[in-house]
Formats: structure tokens, sequence, C-alpha cells
């Protein structure tokens, strides 16, 4: 790029419409980068029709439905990521300078972490006021995507990714257990057999759900194929399910009792349950962790298992079941 372009870019071009543009880009829609910067639609499209301006060439070209980068867009969309980067690293070793956890600290997690999520970040905040918690909420499809660009600090999984260059370090337990409503005809039978599992109606998360993997794998060790009934998009709208009595389903232990008014759900005591499984955080190798990235996790390290601890007592005490011990859990030497 010649020096009177570069000129043009720093005197017209200005951080806003640098941003609008690389979330349009990365997202492929001006809606959806609306909504994930807390703009309207309308201020994304003039901040990138300035930039286009300032370009003299168009950015985007629409193709169908979609918007798509042009060569010029390409260009300037790899040039955004680096910028944005070099950015980021520069925020964080300002606040590695300062010595402290402050700043800012974005923690993508899917659904089913939510709860757990929340209040783990309730707990560090509280103890360190000066930092800005970011809590993105997303599928795993979305969450893989954000992982291999780089757009937050600290991911939550169940099930870990493919990716070969990432750094996995396992917060808490996170047992799966066999759930249905109350009157089921299994509920208070002891050590059902999995073949008897395998016989019911099974009420499941879309395909790309960290759980479900589980889940698949473990009906393949015994040679069975799940009988899905209905394939939903969150852990609340299965438990609606369970409790209008289209299913079973096997979730996390912590989820189950979390709202009050789901007191008419049991735990089923099925051979080889719970099913052991962990939360992690993961981040990409080659990723500089922020001081605040790196104490949130030091933080976990000691407080996370405490706080899961509470989970499962509220949930046990809130369904009321007695087929799970979770007093199990309270004593692990997680």
């Amino acid at each position: 790029m010649a020096q009177s372009d570069i000129r043009r870019y720093l005197k017209h071009g200005t951080l806003p419409q640098l941003r609008a543009f690389e979330a349009s880009a990365r997202l492929g829609s001006f809606t959806r980068a609306a909504e994930e910067l807390h703009m309207a639609q309308a201020t994304i499209s003039v901040q990138i029709k300035k930039l286009g301006e300032t370009a003299g060439l168009p950015l985007f070209e629409q193709v169908g439905k979609r918007i798509q980068l042009t060569d010029a867009g390409q260009r300037i969309y790899a040039a955004c990521s680096e910028l944005f980067r070099v950015l980021s690293e520069m925020e964080h070793a300002l606040i590695e300078i300062r010595g402290a956890a402050r700043g800012r600290l974005q923690l993508a997690v899917p659904p089913t972490a939510t709860h757990f999520a929340r209040r783990l970040l309730s707990a560090f905040v509280q103890r360190n006021p000066a930092v800005q918690p970011s809590l993105q909420i997303h599928d795993r499809l979305a969450l893989l995507e954000r992982l291999r660009s780089h757009q937050d600090d600290l991911y939550m999984f169940v099930e870990l990714p493919d990716e070969r260059e990432i750094f996995a370090q396992a917060i808490v337990p996170n047992p799966l257990v066999v759930l249905a409503c109350r009157d089921h005809p299994l509920a208070g039978e002891k050590s059902i057999p999995f073949a008897r599992l395998a016989s019911e109606p099974l009420l499941m998360r879309e395909p790309w759900a960290g759980t479900r993997t589980i889940i698949l794998r473990l009906f393949a060790r015994h040679g069975r194929t799940p009988k899905i009934r209905m394939e939903l998009s969150s852990d609340e709208a299965i438990r609606e399910a369970v409790l209008a009595g289209l299913g079973v389903s096997i979730l996390p232990r912590y989820t189950i009792g979390l709202d009050p008014v789901l007191t008419n759900l049991v735990c089923l005591d099925v051979e080889g349950f719970p099913i052991e499984s962990h939360w992690h955080f993961v981040y990409p190798v080659g990723k500089r962790l922020c001081a605040t990235a790196r104490a949130f996790m030091d933080f976990a390290r000691v407080e996370a298992k405490s706080l899961f601890r509470d989970c499962l007592r509220r949930a046990s005490a809130e369904t009321r079941s007695e087929v799970l011990d979770v007093a199990q859990y309270a004593r692990a030497p997680f």
C-alpha cells in the first residue's frame, strides 16, 4: 500500500469503522455483527460505507442473501485481524505492567455452562473489582470458530476440540445422569440395566453438542443405538420435554433442579451412571494469555470446586432426588 493510502486510512479510517467491518466480514452478516457489537444495523452499514469510501473500492458484494468480501475487502480484513490482535496484546501487556487483575476478561462458554460460569465470574470479580468480565454464550460450532480465530481469552468445553494446538486444563467434574419425570415407570428402581435404558425414547441435544458426543460414544461401547425421539437446542427445553413425559434424557447433574419448578424430575439409577466428564478451560497454544486470564485460571483452580459442589447440593435439594448420592462428589478429592 502506498504511503499516501496509509496516511488516508490513518486520517479517515477510524477504529469503530474497522471494528464494524471486521465483525461483518468474520460473521458474514451485518445483522450478526450488529448483535455482537450491540449496535444498530444501520450504524454498522454507515461505518462500513465510510470505510469503503476511504478505500475507494467496494468491500462487500451481495451474493444471493449473503454478503461476500471483494478482493479489496479480503486485504483489509486480513489487516484488521492483525491490527486487533496487536491491540489486544498491547492491552494485556499494559495490564501486566500494572501488575493486577484488571481490565477486560472475556470467557466463552456453551449454554450448559452458563449458570456455573456466571457464579465463577461473579466470585472472581468480587475479589477483583477492577476486572470487566464478558460472558459469551454460544453453541459448540460457534465456540470452535471463536477458538480458531482467538476471539476470547478463555473457552469452556466438556468434550475437548479435535484441534491439536490447544491447551486444556480440567476445572471440575461434570457428571452426566439419566433424567426422567417422577412418575416414569423406572423411577425408584435400582441398578437399571443399560439395555433397559437403550430401549427408552431419548431426548438429545443437537448433533454438534459436546455432551451428545459423549453419550453416543457410550452407546457405541455397549453396542447399542439410541432411540432418539427428539432433538432440542437447550437443556432447559429438554427438561421441559422430560417433564411432559416425552422421554428420558442424559444431562449434566448440576443443571438439574436449578429452577424450583422442576421438582418432579428424578435421576434414574442406571448401571454405569453417572458418566464421568469434566469442564475444561481451553485456549490456543500460541495465544499469549493476559495477566487477568491467568489470574482467573488460578482462582478457578482453588474456588471452582467449592462452587461446583454448591451447585450439586442445591440441585439435589431442589429436586429431592434420592437416587444419586451427591455427597460422593462433595467429598471427592477433585
